[in-house]
């Protein structure tokens, strides 16, 4: 791996050398996982390329496939996973820059990767009164590209469930890593080829997204005396066809008040709360389906004081992977898991889960449409104690009928508890041949002979050698 050839061949594009930069541009959210902050924590890059066009993107391609240099592309590493972290070394791929707008229209927007996903919201509200359909607790920050190749949904997931379902992104133009990159326009079954891949078979340099009708979302939170209270409203709210919602979280005691300081004020301790958006047309309803569950509706927007109101986070940035943020700036010993409580039976096994664990887990839960029904992820706060702990803790959800999602993972396959799909290994084939983008994030690439139900924790065998 020749820097000083590439940094020259790469003359007139943007390139930071600046040690300190560089460590800063490799990371993500990883220290989210006491796992993978062990596992990472060294990790860093050569350099950081940010290239302005997708002229330039081909350029910086071309020489890294010449001079043998790994790609890890990132957005503003958002990301919990490590999935922007260059394993590898070489180059960090930032495509923050790639952010112009291109065309906006009815319930679609065309954009560069790099876009702010709250930005590409007030822009499509500006010009057309829509936004885009879900995005990430992490909106003011994330960039629309990271979303789409990191991320499974978010604020929305309760109306439209997750990006990889059929309609919720409408096209990518992925560039190849080879001698000469190709351009490809993904559409329909192709974009699951590069979707949630971190990167690891394609750099996405313009994406076309859904856009729907963009409302004035009313923040609220209810409060109940148990979780299993709160859990069955969010569960019954959800299927309100006439109450049109965004976000439906369930956050149970003590975490609410623990840990939402700037909404503390509003809370009261040992409440489980549900955090909710509902449209102005809808609340009206809202308030009156709540009361008939007995709610206490603890904080509304349209009610709050200007003074209360000042200086408040939106409710989505309670929700979500946020939810975890909230817990770990108090106390540094949370970390989480990822779960799926499976239709019909989420309010049972989400109890039962709520239970098994006193003192160690507190249960939150984020309500999405699935598969055509209304179900709930989990993503439960976990007290840490040893690795070992942790695992028992994974193994006793799956056990009991709760698939896991480790976060505590860097890999596709096991923070997706599956295989590596065919066709997508397939195209990493074709589209990476030398295996230099995102190195390390693939198992099926670099060991397809790995036995996935060995409990074996996995590492990137070049990490090992560094480590």
């Amino acid at each position: 791996m020749d820097m000083t050839a590439l940094i020259a061949d790469l003359d007139g594009i943007r390139i930071e050398q600046n040690d300190k930069i560089v460590l800063q541009k490799s990371r993500d959210f990883y220290w989210y996982s006491p796992v993978l902050k062990r596992q990472l924590d060294h990790v860093a890059g050569d350099i950081v390329v940010s290239p302005k066009t997708e002229d330039e993107l081909i350029r910086v391609l071309k020489a890294c496939y010449r001079h043998e240099v790994p790609v890890t592309p990132r957005g503003t590493g958002t990301g919990n996973y490590g999935q922007a972290m260059p394993l590898s070394g070489g180059v960090v791929l930032s495509l923050a820059e790639i952010n112009d707008i291109r065309e906006i229209a009815p319930g679609r927007v065309v954009c560069g990767p790099g876009v702010i996903c709250s930005d590409l919201d007030k822009a499509a509200r500006a010009a057309s009164g829509q936004e885009l359909r879900m995005h990430p607790s992490t909106a003011h920050t994330a960039t629309i590209g990271g979303f789409v190749a990191g991320g499974s949904g978010g604020i929305g997931s309760i109306s439209w469930g997750g990006l990889r379902d059929f309609g919720n992104i409408i096209r990518l133009r992925v560039v190849t890593m080879e001698e000469e990159p190709r351009v490809l326009e993904l559409t329909g079954a192709d974009l699951h080829k590069v979707t949630h891949a971190y990167g690891t078979n394609g750099i996405i340099t313009e994406i076309e997204m859904p856009l729907a009708t963009a409302y004035d979302w009313v923040d609220a939170i209810v409060g109940f005396d148990s979780f299993d209270a709160a859990a069955s409203y969010a569960n019954a709210l959800a299927r309100q066809d006439g109450i049109l919602t965004k976000l439906i979280s369930v956050v149970s005691a003590p975490c609410p008040f623990d840990y939402f300081k700037r909404h503390q004020k509003f809370l009261t301790e040992g409440e489980s709360v549900v955090l909710v958006m509902v449209a102005p047309q809808s609340h009206d309803a809202f308030k009156a389906f709540t009361a008939r569950h007995s709610g206490r509706i603890a904080f509304d927007a349209t009610t709050a004081s200007t003074d209360d109101l000042k200086g408040l986070p939106p409710v989505f940035e309670l929700s979500w992977n946020h939810t975890t943020l909230r817990a770990l700036r108090v106390e540094p010993a949370w970390t989480y898991l990822q779960s799926l409580y499976p239709f019909p039976n989420q309010l049972a096994l989400a109890s039962k889960m709520d239970r098994m664990f006193p003192g160690e887990l507190i249960s939150h839960l984020e309500f999405v449409r699935f598969d055509g029904d209304i179900t709930c992820f989990g993503l439960p706060l976990i007290r840490f104690t040893t690795e070992d702990r942790l695992e028992e803790i994974m193994d006793l959800h799956i056990a009991n009928g709760v698939p896991i999602f480790n976060p505590h993972r860097f890999t596709l396959e096991e923070g997706g508890m599956k295989q590596t799909d065919e066709i997508q290994l397939d195209f990493k084939r074709q589209a990476d041949p030398k295996g230099l983008l995102n190195p390390g994030k693939m198992i099926a690439w670099d060991d397809p002979d790995y036995d996935f139900n060995s409990g074996k924790i996995w590492l990137f065998k070049g990490l090992k050698q560094a480590s």
